[in-house]
């Protein structure tokens, strides 16, 4: 049987890469659950059911007031879904979760109870990284989980150079950092020197539970519990890990790309 001529094979496969963000986005898993919803009205009095299934401490309820979650803190284990008898913590299937302030991931409390979604950079800088965006990865001493979803970002399947954002080996190439893991001490210095070579005007992005605040080593004395504790962050990915569409997601919400 004669061999397939390679361009012909090529015209067969068609375009392999997602429609989004100009198509629907594809369903999460089943077992991702998406982000979760706090519906304090709903929550017991007295009821603290949440509060010790909890493994990083990303619930908290006062004496008097709701429950309140720390979607930062969360690594999404759903226990707290589980566990809670009136169902006032949820998983809502949906992959945005990006944001630009830290506090903005607590729900509850002050923090209400929807997510306020991360917004675009000023127009000075949306005009310089809009369109051409470059990244330099580091790990900080994460588990290879989160570097894993950001590597898919570059199959074919999503294609991320498509938006002009692309990751770089050098900080001296790049326009920013994309941080992942919880920041040992160990890598302390590594990243401060990697964020002084990047030149400015640069941009800072946390990836996961873990450069957001320490996932699940938060308070371990050998991890500085974030990104935060070392540079300045300008977006917050959370997720443990984060699905490669909350990922992307956050990355085009920043540069203005999604409404």
């Amino acid at each position: 049987m004669p061999a397939t001529n390679p361009i012909t094979h090529r015209l067969r496969q068609g375009c392999q890469t997602m429609a989004f963000p100009d198509g629907p986005p594809p369903a999460l898993p089943d077992r991702h659950g998406g982000a979760l919803r706090v519906e304090a009205a709903k929550c017991a009095e007295g009821c603290n059911a949440c509060v010790p299934v909890c493994p990083t401490q990303a619930i908290t309820r006062e004496p008097g007031k709701p429950v309140a979650l720390d979607l930062g803190k969360c690594i999404f284990c759903a226990a707290c879904v589980e566990a809670c008898p009136t169902k006032a913590i949820t998983q809502t299937g949906n992959h945005q979760m990006a944001v630009r302030r830290r506090e903005d991931l607590l729900l509850g409390k002050s923090g209400g109870e929807e997510l306020r979604l991360a917004v675009a950079l000023d127009e000075k800088l949306k005009k310089l990284f809009g369109r051409s965006l470059r990244l330099r990865q580091v790990s900080a001493g994460g588990c290879n989980a989160c570097e894993s979803d950001v590597n898919v970002l570059g199959t074919i399947g999503w294609d991320l150079s498509r938006f002009g954002i692309q990751f770089v080996a050098s900080p001296r190439h790049a326009d920013g950092l994309l941080i992942t893991g919880a920041v040992s001490r160990n890598m302390e210095l590594a990243l401060r020197k990697t964020y002084d070579a990047v030149p400015s005007p640069k941009i800072v992005i946390a990836v996961g539970a873990c450069a957001i605040a320490g996932g699940p080593f938060i308070g371990h004395p050998q991890v500085l519990n974030g990104a935060s504790s070392v540079v300045p962050v300008d977006l917050f990915i959370p997720g443990c890990p984060p699905h490669p569409l909350t990922i992307l997601d956050g990355l085009l919400r920043l540069l203005g790309r999604l409404d």
